[in-house]
């Protein structure tokens, strides 16, 4: 949406039966737009780490963002201060913050990559894989789907991976996305 006062009209329209929990507006505010105890239908059809119904078992933030421009620092610094809150009153791990695009790769790209998930990532809100060697371009499926990711055909899965931990990559899959994605599952995958 162009702007943060359209994103609220349309997610408290019950005609287009998407909402969100928190709208973080231009400048950085964090406005409740459905109590936490409630389920809000900001996810739509998805999974993360085996799990389907992610309306009924998660924190809907939506961000005021054309989709294609950066996050701005106010934006971020709002979003750093209200993820602190819902992750302590839920008990989220880092690694349970997941963009959209990870539960709906073959639906959803938000919020894409000019998202700074580094930023989160080194304040302790979500997490960032290390690697210092490539590894077999076959482990990637496997160990992305060990991190949490769905299954999904390989396009939309490297596409959504790529997007939140290497938007800069091009081309096909290679042995640095099947590093990350096992540094991911072994360090922070549900069964690790």
């Amino acid at each position: 949406m162009p702007s943060a006062a359209e994103a609220r009209a349309r997610l408290c329209d019950p005609a287009y039966e998407v909402s969100a929990h928190w709208l973080i507006d231009e400048a950085g505010h964090a406005e409740a737009l459905v109590d936490e105890c409630q389920r809000a239908w900001h996810a739509g059809a998805g999974e993360w780490a085996g799990l389907s119904d992610i309306n009924s078992h998660s924190i809907g933030i939506e961000i005021a963002n054309k989709g294609d421009h950066p996050f701005a620092a106010r934006q971020m610094d709002g979003l750093e201060s209200l993820l602190k809150g819902v992750m302590a009153r839920w008990n989220i791990a880092p690694a349970q913050v997941i963009a959209h695009s990870d539960m709906a790769p073959t639906r959803k790209i938000d919020p894409g990559a000019r998202f700074d998930w580094q930023r989160l990532a080194r304040v302790g809100l979500s997490v960032w894989p290390i690697a210092d060697a490539p590894a077999a371009p076959a482990e990637f499926i496997p160990a992305a789907r060990a991190f949490g990711y769905p299954d999904a055909p390989a396009p939309a899965l490297l596409a959504a991976f790529r997007l939140r931990f290497r938007p800069w990559a091009r081309g096909a899959q290679d042995g640095w996305d099947a590093a990350l994605a096992c540094d991911l599952a072994r360090r922070f995958g549900p069964n690790s």
